[in-house]
């Protein structure tokens, strides 16, 4: 008898090793010490813009302070499920606090912001819904559709008219769920938000806008649905504490009674170990501190809208955005990676993203901490790079 072996696949995967033969490897670099702009690798040290800390409060002593008041209270870990033995005072603190300040009734503390898009999409949709996303959705969307088994459309990115499409085509007797990115990570736009709850409404769709990108950066911290002015009109929203909330973590918010739903019915809640007790106390500590200085945002926007305007200036073409994301395409995958390289090389660690995650691009991200002449320092090393990087051809 003849079988397939399922470790074939690996040995024919070669890509990574190739890569790191060339010096052309971007993943998985071991950083050391870190404080929000700067990092220490085997190579020295160098300029942090590949980080979404979009606040700096991951080495702010408050935060830090604050999760180390917890370990001493509470231990490194719950050591089981919330629904068990892993719920603590730290979650529920949290939770209120979250939904006062984004403007929701209630919400739910996941120990990841992935598990909290697969808990709930899981949860609330099965095969016999359709669930409509943007096709630039985050891969914990797509991935908790799989698991839902609902029938999973997607519309072309930001497209309002596609989306009207697919919604008018849902058959009368099925529950219908858009999801959508608040901001869409590797680009760093924002979905049309205001128009996404106009079509929802018209066609009787629940929506649920996943803001990981959007809590902490627009509308003073409060995210995309505030920036719209259609927090009341949005069902769910989903956050991570992984970014601006320097912890890790994620959250959904909606109404008491889906919420209540989910916290008895989210697998990836149940079946998983609760977060830290550090992890939580850090994240909650940064919202404060964002609650008591929203112009911490503000400025994280402000510098990298002086990048993008001096990339420009430069010949680059950096995608429009009102976000601490730069997001520059580029001509195929090798270029990226001897551009990624080439700015490493000059101290400056950007993000080098190729297919399937985005088209090729180096996708930068600066914080409120990034000085003026560190901002000065990534458009000199663009600049040295500049013939390295031709655009993408449209």
């Amino acid at each position: 008898m003849v079988t397939v072996d399922i470790f074939g696949r690996c040995r024919s995967y070669t890509e990574s090793r190739e890569a790191r033969e060339a010096g052309l490897y971007p993943y998985f670099t071991p950083f050391g010490g870190q404080d929000a702009t700067v990092a220490q690798t085997v190579d020295g040290e160098i300029l942090m813009c590949g980080s979404n800390n979009y606040l700096g409060l991951t080495s702010d002593p408050r935060v830090k302070a604050a999760a180390q008041a917890a370990i001493e209270e509470y231990g490194s870990s719950r050591t089981g499920s919330r629904l068990l033995n892993g719920n603590t005072p730290l979650h529920e603190e949290l939770e209120h606090e979250l939904a006062d300040f984004l403007g929701m009734p209630a919400a739910l503390v996941f120990p990841t912001g992935y598990q909290a898009n697969v808990g709930v999409i899981a949860s609330l949709v099965s095969r016999h819904d359709v669930v409509i996303l943007d096709r630039e959705a985050h891969a914990s969307v797509y991935d908790g559709c799989g698991m839902s088994r609902a029938r999973t459309r997607r519309f072309a990115h930001n497209d309002m008219d596609d989306l009207e499409r697919q919604l008018a085509s849902v058959p009368s007797d099925a529950g219908r769920l858009v999801i959508v990115d608040g901001v869409y990570s590797m680009a760093g736009d924002l979905c049309p938000l205001d128009e996404v709850v106009r079509l929802c409404r018209r066609y009787g769709a629940r929506l649920l806008v996943d803001d990981a990108h959007g809590i902490g950066v627009l509308a003073e911290g409060r995210g995309t649905s505030a920036h719209f002015g259609v927090t009341d009109e949005v069902d769910l929203i989903t956050v991570t504490f992984s970014k601006s909330l320097a912890s890790i973590g994620g959250a959904v918010l909606g109404p008491s009674d889906v919420i209540e739903y989910l916290r008895h019915h989210a697998r990836s809640l149940i079946f998983s170990a609760s977060a830290t007790p550090a992890n939580l106390a850090a994240a909650y500590a940064a919202l404060r501190i964002l609650r008591a200085q929203p112009w911490l945002c503000r400025q994280a926007v402000e510098n990298a809208s002086y990048v993008r305007r001096e990339l420009a200036a430069l010949g680059y073409d950096p995608i429009p955005s009102e976000t601490p994301i730069v997001s520059v395409r580029l001509d195929g995958v090798p270029h990226t990676l001897r551009a990624w390289r080439s700015l490493l090389d000059r101290g400056v660690y950007v993000n080098a993203v190729v297919p399937p995650a985005a088209s090729p691009r180096l996708r930068a991200s600066f914080s409120t901490t990034h000085t003026p002449e560190q901002l000065k320092r990534v458009v000199a090393a663009f600049a040295e790079v500049r013939d390295l990087m031709p655009l993408e051809d449209r």
